[in-house]
């Protein structure tokens, strides 16, 4: 009887502890507050975005930009509120760029995994295994879903299972139905089973459910076009007074009831704004 000998464990070098490039990010394992929850959608919106930045370039370019509109704006008027205004238009900017690009990215995706999975399903009944034919399929197949099916293929190549490879898919894409082609595989690949009529289902799954939220989408467009304008109209209606009449916010600020009005508004904005925007993302979840 064969004996196998197990190859001898390898010992850390230091002096290749420096090839590997860190993963930067801001979100710290375990810990639930409510500033790592954010710095923890802040990690994964820079990852979903496709764009391959760190979470600290994004960082420093809404510094920059906002020190840099809040300063023109602060030249031109010499006026506290309109630079404060400016400063966070131009800080917010650059995160809701790589919150429209996220979006877009997700719908490409989207579009892409039903024929990704009848390619898979093609290519699982020349009798290859799934392995192979995830690697097939992610060569053919463009991106940023192909981009991110190599990323998994790689990993097999490194020796971990199917499940594992997979298993940051869902997290990196931020795309629903990557996380259930990702169940059915593992489910396939422990139980075993038909493993083509398992894709076609699959994939009529989630035509019809890309179908139903374009439909849903296009019902609701009307109401979330006015949830939108109701948050951006404020600010702009505001700015508009402060450039036509530079004292209007002194005056306003002159009296105790000016002030706590102001403050009420702010504060009641602020919280219909999170409201609004946290409905309008459950609806448009993927």
């Amino acid at each position: 009887m064969a004996t196998h000998v197990l190859p001898p464990r390898l010992e850390p070098r230091p002096e290749f502890a420096g090839i590997l490039r860190q993963q930067e990010t801001f979100a710290t394992p375990g810990d639930a507050s409510l500033g790592n929850r954010l710095n923890g959608w802040f990690d994964r919106l820079m990852v979903q975005t496709g764009w391959g930045l760190p979470p600290t370039i994004l960082l420093m370019l809404t510094v920059i930009l906002a020190v840099a509109a809040g300063g023109a704006v602060f030249v031109w008027l010499e006026n506290p509120l309109p630079t404060a205004v400016a400063a966070l238009v131009g800080g917010l900017a650059p995160v809701a760029a790589a919150v429209l690009a996220r979006a877009a990215r997700q719908k490409r995706i989207n579009e892409q995994l039903p024929g990704m999975i009848d390619e898979l399903s093609r290519a699982a009944r020349t009798g290859r295994s799934l392995e192979h034919c995830l690697r097939m399929v992610a060569r053919d197949t463009p991106p940023p879903l192909g981009a991110e099916l190599m990323q998994c293929v790689r990993k097999i190549d490194l020796g971990l299972p199917l499940h594992l490879a997979m298993a940051q898919l869902p997290e990196r894409t931020g795309v629903i139905s990557t996380s259930i082609l990702n169940t059915a595989l593992s489910v396939h690949r422990q139980t075993g089973g038909d493993l083509i009529s398992v894709l076609d289902r699959l994939s009529i799954t989630l035509r019809e459910r890309t179908q139903f939220l374009g439909q849903l989408n296009a019902a609701t467009t009307a109401s979330r076009l006015t949830a939108l304008l109701m948050i951006a109209l404020p600010p702009f209606i505001l700015g508009f007074f402060l450039f036509r009449d530079p004292a209007y916010f002194d005056n306003l600020m002159a009296s105790s009831w000016g002030r706590a009005t102001t403050a009420a508004a702010v504060a009641l904005m602020a919280v219909g704004s999170v409201w609004v925007l946290r409905v309008l993302a459950s609806s448009q979840r993927a």
